[in-house]
């Protein structure tokens, strides 16, 4: 169960930085050809790089969800994590031997952290991961749940990051050894509980979550894994079901017709590692006389537009808002507390999944659009100019973007749950979130170079998936 849904706070005392590393600063040659880039995207693609340097635990591999603020682990940021550091290599910020190192030290330690039924001292179950775990042992934090979909955006990075360690070298040969046995030990037939439908996790003291993967969002990529699996694997059903649905989300009320989800991560995370582009289910296949060349890829395209229509046209007045700042998704926010802010009264939130018509309180997050970067890399390059320009030193900094801000709110009757009030700015988040980041840094790279595409279009698991799923067309087909 993602906390972008059940909306999970992060703000808790214990996480341990002695053992993060500190950011490189040795330069080496960038190994692969590529697109040219503003000089201002490159700047932040390696700020942000550097956040995942500077806080990534190198004793364990283990990435906080949040800093500064100590924070647990989320395993989700650890997949993460895991891209980055190929993409480092390619653009000539970290060598190969660090990048190995780091990627070997994270895989051993999941693939040995203990598993087992009990409610404490266990990192797992049945092949899967808690969503949060302990920044030191990688035991379960608190009463978090069992998550699929953070179990999958780990084994994402783990299995990018097997694709591209391809050497010869026994390290890199005990990075792909490891990871295929952390994901072919992972029971995703045992998260099937409901006919076709796979579980968003579980918890040892209550059992199966009752929410299921059955509304188009970012759990692509679960139901891929788990078809794929070749020791574990769930009925292709589970993706004919997954599809079933989508004419409740299929809709032009917020742009260009597309399969909506409010939350701009939705459109992103599994992206990240799969290639969409050409590629087409049989859902995707019966829109083409409808909307030809129709797939996931132009959906997330029609998404960024859809976000970028409903800022420009700002109906509810928020501040800041336009056709170039602009970005709504799960992120921090001020606190949950109604307050009279530029003429009205107006209900704010803390961390929520926010998006056209969902819990929309003007506080934008930089990363729903620069995770965006490949499906408008034009419009997002005038994003990025224009919040700098805008708002500056103030959440801009060293490792990039912070979280979010909110422009709206200048003035606080009472407490806030986070950030700061910045004079002449309005709120400002003090954090920076390691699901956040993330997405900046793989989805430049995307764009740049499909260093992380083109790799795991060769994953054979994530290619079986996919077939089986009825996915046909373009690179697939000689995959």
């Amino acid at each position: 169960m993602n906390r972008r849904h059940f909306l999970m706070g992060s703000t808790v005392a214990g996480a341990v930085l002695a053992a993060a590393g500190c950011s490189t600063t040795q330069s080496f040659p960038p190994a692969s050809p590529t697109r040219t880039l503003d000089p201002e995207v490159e700047e932040l693609q390696r700020r942000t790089f550097d956040w995942f340097v500077r806080v990534t635990n190198r004793s364990n591999g283990l990435t906080p969800d949040r800093w500064p603020t100590p924070s647990f682990s989320s395993v989700a940021a650890v997949g993460f994590a895991l891209t980055v550091w190929p993409v480092g290599v390619e653009r000539g910020w970290m060598s190969r031997e660090e990048a190995r190192e780091r990627t070997l030290t994270t895989v051993r330690f999941f693939h040995d952290l203990k598993q087992g039924p009990e409610a404490a001292g266990t990192g797992g179950y049945k092949g899967f991961f808690y969503h949060f775990i302990d920044m030191n042992t990688g035991h379960r934090f608190g009463r978090t749940e069992l998550s699929t979909v953070d179990t999958a955006l780990l084994i994402g990075g783990m299995l990018f990051a097997s694709r591209w360690f391809d050497g010869d070298h026994a390290d890199e040969a005990e990075i792909r050894r490891l990871t295929q046995a952390i994901y072919d030990r992972i029971e995703w037939d045992w998260m099937m509980v409901r006919p076709n439908r796979i579980s968003m996790g579980w918890h040892p003291e209550t059992g199966v979550i009752p929410a299921d993967w059955n509304v188009y969002n970012e759990g692509m990529i679960v139901l891929l894994l788990a078809i794929g699996s070749r020791t574990h694997p769930v009925p292709s059903t589970v993706w004919d079901e997954w599809c079933s649905v989508y004419d409740q989300s299929w809709t032009d009320r917020w742009g260009p017709k597309h399969l909506h989800f409010a939350p701009m991560f939705g459109h992103q995370y599994s992206h990240m590692f799969i290639d969409f582009r050409g590629i087409q289910d049989a859902w995707m296949r019966a829109r083409q006389s409808e909307v030809p060349g129709f797939d996931y890829f132009q959906n997330s395209v029609r998404a960024v537009e859809a976000q970028r229509k409903y800022a420009t046209d700002n109906t509810h007045g928020w501040a800041g808002y336009s056709s170039e700042v602009w970005g709504l998704t799960a992120c921090d926010g001020p606190g949950d507390f109604r307050q009279v802010a530029s003429g009205r009264e107006r209900e704010f939130f803390s961390y929520s999944a926010r998006g056209p018509g969902e819990r929309d309180d003007g506080t934008i997050a930089p990363t729903a659009a620069m995770g965006s970067f490949p499906f408008a890399p034009t419009e997002v390059t005038a994003c990025l100019k224009a919040m700098k320009a805008r708002y500056g030193s103030a959440i801009y900094t060293e490792y990039g973007f912070l979280d979010s801000f909110n422009p709206t709110l200048t003035e606080r009757d009472g407490p806030l749950q986070h950030g700061r009030i910045v004079p002449g700015i309005g709120w400002v988040d003090g954090d920076y979130l390691g699901i956040d980041q993330g997405p900046i840094v793989i989805q430049i790279e995307n764009h740049r170079s499909d260093i992380v595409w083109k790799r795991m279009q060769g994953e054979p698991n994530i290619t079986r998936g996919l077939k089986l799923a009825g996915f046909t067309g373009g690179w697939l087909d000689n995959a």
